[in-house]
C-alpha cells in the first residue's frame, strides 16, 4: 500500500474495515462485466471534460513522464537486479499480509504497526467493473479488458476463484472521473450499507495525491477475518500504465495483501514505485496467502513456521 503525502509517486490507500453490513446485490439486470450507477446525472459518456478533469489528467501524465524518466515504472517481472530467497520471502509475507497501513474503520489514519490476523476470501471473488456517466466508450472497453485478464490472473496465482460476475458482485471496480467524484459517497453507502463514517470519508474527499484506493470490508462474528465485499476506486484521468498499476495493486490488495513495506524487492508493495505491474515475487505471496495451510484469523505467531516452511518450498534451499 502506498503512502499518503510523503512522496511523489503513485499514491494509494487501503483500508479494511471489519463487521460491516453484509452486501446487498447491485442492481438487476447488468450487462456481463459491467454496470453504470444507478444514479442519472447530467453527464454523457464521450461528453468534453471540465477544466478539473482535464488539469488532473495533464497532472498525471506529468507525473507518469517523471517516473519513467527515473527508471521507475518497471513493467518486468523481476530481473537479476531484483534477488530475493525463501528468508526474504518469508519476511515480505509477513510485512505485508500480517500488518495495516491504515487503521482499521478509520479512514487514513495510520495504523498502530501492530501485528494483525491474517484475513482473506473464503467465497469466489466476483467482480463488477462500473463506470462514472462520464468516462469515453472506448475506454471503458480497455479498463474492461485490462480487469478481465488481471483477475484471470489472480486466479491462477492464488488458486482462489477470481473471475467476473456483474450479477452477484462482491469485488466493485469503479472507474470515475473529476467529473463524476459527486456520485462516490452516495455510490459507497449503496454498495456497503452501514460504512463508517471514516470510510465513507475518503470517498467524499479525494484528493489528487490520492490515485486509486481499495477498501475490503469483513463479516462480523466468526468472520471477522473473512473478506465478504472489496471497493475500489481507480481515477479515470490516468495515463495508461498509472491505471494498470492502479489495477494491479489495488485487486491484488484487496485479496488481503494489505500492507506495504520497503524491504519488499521486486514488488508493487512497495512504495517506492520501481515496478508497476505484479511481479514474480507478487504472484508467489498472493500463493502464500491462499495456501490451505493458512486460515483466516491466525496470528502471526501461529503462522510463522508455516511461512518458512511454504518459502522453503517455493524457492528452494533453507531460510
Amino acid at each position: 500500500m502506498r503512502q499518503i503525502a510523503a512522496r511523489l509517486g503513485l499514491l494509494s490507500g487501503a483500508l479494511v474495515l471489519a463487521a460491516c453490513t453484509p452486501p446487498v446485490p447491485n442492481g438487476t439486470g447488468p450487462q456481463p462485466g459491467i454496470s453504470r450507477p444507478p444514479e442519472k446525472p447530467e453527464i454523457q459518456a464521450d461528453a468534453t471534460p471540465s477544466e478539473a478533469s482535464r488539469n488532473l489528467s495533464i497532472y498525471y501524465s506529468r507525473l507518469q513522464a517523471d517516473l519513467l524518466s527515473q527508471g521507475l515504472l518497471r513493467t518486468d517481472r523481476g530481473a537479476r537486479d531484483a534477488p530475493f530467497g525463501p528468508r526474504e520471502l518469508a519476511r515480505n509475507f509477513e510485512l505485508i499480509a500480517f500488518f495495516d497501513e491504515y487503521e482499521r474503520g478509520a479512514g487514513l489514519r495510520a495504523s498502530s504497526g501492530r501485528p494483525v490476523p491474517l484475513r482473506r476470501w473464503t467465497q469466489p471473488v466476483r467482480i463488477n467493473v462500473e463506470f462514472g456517466p462520464s468516462i469515453p466508450t472506448a475506454q471503458q472497453d480497455t479498463d474492461l479488458q485490462s480487469v478481465t485478464g488481471f483477475a484471470g490472473r489472480l486466479s491462477r496465482a492464488t488458486g482462489h476463484p477470481v473471475g467476473m460476475d456483474s450479477a452477484r458482485p462482491n469485488m466493485h471496480v469503479l472507474f470515475y472521473s473529476e467529473d463524476d467524484r459527486a456520485l462516490l459517497p452516495q455510490r459507497a453507502r449503496q454498495l456497503v450499507p452501514g460504512i463508517s463514517p471514516g470510510a465513507l470519508g475518503v470517498f467524499r474527499n479525494l484528493p489528487r495525491q490520492i490515485h486509486c484506493f481499495v477498501m475490503a470490508f469483513s463479516g462480523g462474528g466468526s468472520e471477522t477475518h473473512v473478506y465478504r465485499q472489496a471497493v475500489l476506486v481507480i481515477r479515470s484521468e490516468h495515463p495508461d500504465l498509472l491505471r494498470d498499476s492502479c489495477i494491479h495493486e489495488e485487486m491484488a490488495q484487496g485479496l488481503g495483501l494489505a500492507n506495504d513495506t520497503p524491504r519488499a524487492r521486486p514488488s508493487i508493495f512497495n512504495d517506492d514505485d520501481e515496478f508497476a505491474l505484479l511481479t514474480r515475487h507478487d504472484e508467489l505471496l498472493l500463493q502464500m496467502l491462499y495456501d490451505p495451510r493458512l486460515t483466516p484469523g491466525m496470528t502471526l505467531d501461529q503462522a510463522r513456521p508455516i511461512i518458512a516452511q511454504m518459502a522453503e518450498e517455493l524457492m528452494g534451499g533453507s531460510i
